[in-house]
């Protein structure tokens, strides 16, 4: 082979050499960019988009990267994302699904997050849609938090950061289970604090309260310090009598103490001797109300029988002679203290009505026999008798211890004691006389 052949074939393999070179080079390139992979082409809107947002970066949905970055533009006040989207994962995305550009890291470059709704559509994302950008409370609550912590970042020095992370970073080393205790701990402390919660808030208003209560009565409370004041000065002007009485009591405390140390057994001996006295009257103390009630309602009876507020006055009664109760007999008549019915308290009967003389209860157990039964024909012989002897000053029972008065008083006590008249004592005229002297007696 001629030797100009031989060249022209070196170089002809040379330059295929080099053509294979750089068509696999160009077809790693066109793999790299994607140009024979089958892709979805959407977009993102957005406000801004900043530096750290490249193409080729992530495309996620909760955390799984379901595409990238294509391309980054500009119309203006709107950014526009363009998206590649693996065609695998699009029956995963909704329609409706929104964007959020995050960063990686502190300090890394940005993705793009596609947030799911709570209630996401039946229909999947698909080419050429538009993907709004994320307007949620949460979302813009973090991108102010990042958008606060950069100019933070900008002017803190990267060294002195750096030996802040690293200090922090050494001491957490080894801590871990420690610091993960203490949030545990933590956690639980906030869980029983907010139970107290609304308790805290009652407590809070009530505080409130109170202080609107003092503070409508601030004038009263101001006006009670002033009084105060002159009471003070007032104390103050008379110290040197207030020393004087502080003086006197001491000496009126030495005295009754000294009185209590030498009569301290007789105070017990007393008490003692007066607690049956006393255990007596607690005993009958539900009886002194109705007692003391029943005195006040004889004051006006008491009146009318003493003539009060009358031209007539002096004793306004009707004296009743009624059926004796019998001599006392020995043996058989012994005072005795049987009676223990306890506190009673009886009506006062109206006027005009007979008071019995026993109570409904029954006589006193006093020892005394039961009285005995009067004469009923003697009481009628001597209530129909007319009065005898001379009539003298308006009177049926004749001159003042007259024989005539003798004899009507006799008959008058013969029938309360159950005896003949001859058996009256003739000085009985001269006691009970006076007594029925121009009055109306009544024989029962």
């Amino acid at each position: 082979m001629r030797p100009g052949i031989a060249t022209f074939r070196r170089r002809l393999q040379g330059v295929g050499f080099v053509v294979v070179v750089c068509s696999l080079i160009g077809l790693s390139i066109a793999k790299y960019n994607g140009a024979f992979e089958d892709v979805v082409p959407v977009s993102v809107r957005v406000d801004r988009t900043g530096t750290q947002l490249q193409e080729r970066s992530d495309v996620k949905v909760r955390g799984l990267i379901v595409g990238e970055v294509s391309g980054i533009g500009s119309s203006g006040d709107v950014a526009t994302v363009r998206l590649e989207l693996d065609p695998a994962m699009i029956d995963e995305i909704p329609a409706d699904v929104s964007a959020r550009l995050l960063p990686k890291t502190l300090f890394g470059e940005k993705y793009v997050e596609l947030v799911i709704p709570e209630n996401p559509s039946q229909q999947h994302i698909a080419a050429g849609a538009v993907i709004p950008q994320d307007r949620s409370s949460t979302a813009r609550e973090l991108e102010s938090a990042l958008d606060g912590l950069l100019p933070l970042l900008q002017a803190v020095e990267p060294q002195d950061l750096a030996t802040t992370l690293s200090v922090m970073s050494q001491t957490l080393e080894g801590r871990g289970d420690q610091l993960g205790e203490n949030l545990v701990l933590l956690q639980r402390f906030l869980r029983d604090f907010n139970t107290e919660i609304p308790d805290l808030q009652a407590d809070i208003s009530g505080l409130a309260d109170f202080a609107d209560t003092y503070s409508e009565a601030a004038p009263d409370l101001v006006e009670a310090l002033e009084s105060l004041s002159t009471t003070s000065r007032t104390v103050v002007a008379q110290r040197d009598d207030l020393a004087t009485l502080f003086t006197t009591l001491t000496q009126a405390s030495d005295d009754t103490t000294a009185f209590l140390a030498a009569n301290q057994e007789n105070l017990i001996s007393l008490a003692d001797s007066s607690r049956p006295t006393l255990e007596s009257l607690a005993r009958y103390s539900p009886e002194f109300p109705c007692f003391f009630d029943q005195l006040a309602g004889l004051v006006p009876r008491i009146d009318e029988a003493l003539g009060a507020g009358t031209d007539e006055p002096g004793v306004h009664i009707t004296l009743e002679v009624v059926n004796h109760r019998g001599k006392y007999v020995p043996g058989q008549d012994e005072p005795r203290y049987d009676d223990d019915r306890g506190p009673r308290c009886y009506p006062i009967p109206p006027p005009g009505v007979n008071a019995p003389q026993y109570p409904p209860s029954g006589g006193f157990e006093d020892g005394a026999a039961d009285p005995p039964v009067g004469n009923s024909s003697r009481e009628a012989t001597v209530e129909q008798a007319p009065p005898t002897g001379p009539q003298g000053a308006g009177t049926a029972m004749g001159l003042p211890n007259s024989p005539a008065e003798q004899r009507f008083v006799a008959e008058l006590l013969a029938v309360s004691s159950g005896r003949e008249p001859s058996q009256v004592p003739g000085w009985s005229t001269v006691l009970v006389g006076p007594l029925l002297r121009g009055a109306e007696v009544t024989l029962q």
